[in-house]
């Protein structure tokens, strides 16, 4: 049995779940609304202000499902009552980033700005020139979003500079000696 899979889900109060026949799962709450389509094979209920899913059978696709659909759903419940937050840093002598409207514009060392834009369902917010904090309630596009961010520049072992993760540590690689 699913380690992850087998706990039920608590429904906080304020939070709307709703699972349509096609195993639609829709979640509401102050935040937004979220709706994820579950495998057919997985069975999701809601008893008692508790969500339970469950498997058919023990075969390794079904115990795969078992534990990922559980998290798929436990994500939406969460996003919908706290939301999700990936914090940037960026190092580097002129590397800063600034919020124009709906478009973060970075300087990253290259001879132009990189600009992105917002993309639905997600907030960037730059409190200083050297972090950048997105925010939003689906976890997934949170995640991806950020990492198209680092993409832009991702941080070298050398000097350390480039965009990372907040809580990311980046392993110094030492330089060339030379030649005594």
């Amino acid at each position: 049995m699913s380690r992850i899979g087998r706990n039920p889900i608590t429904v906080p109060a304020g939070v709307d779940v709703k699972v349509s026949d096609k195993n639609i799962v829709t979640v509401k709450g102050p935040k937004g609304t979220l709706e994820q389509h579950i495998n057919s094979a997985i069975e999701v209920s809601l008893e008692d202000g508790k969500l339970s899913v469950a498997r058919p059978t023990d075969t390794p696709e079904h115990r795969s499902l078992h534990g990922l659909s559980r998290s798929l759903i436990n994500n939406m419940i969460v996003g919908v009552t706290d939301g999700f937050i990936k914090e940037l840093d960026i190092n580097g002598v002129g590397y800063r980033a600034a919020k124009e409207g709906k478009k973060l514009v970075m300087n990253l060392g290259y001879s132009h700005q990189v600009i992105m834009d917002e993309i639905e369902g997600i907030s960037v917010d730059v409190p200083a020139p050297n972090k950048i904090i997105i925010s939003g309630i689906d976890k997934q596009a949170v995640g991806q979003f950020a990492a198209d961010v680092r993409k832009k520049r991702p941080p070298e072992p050398y000097m350390g500079k480039g965009i990372k993760y907040a809580n990311e540590v980046i392993r110094r690689k030492e330089g060339k000696t030379g030649v005594k």
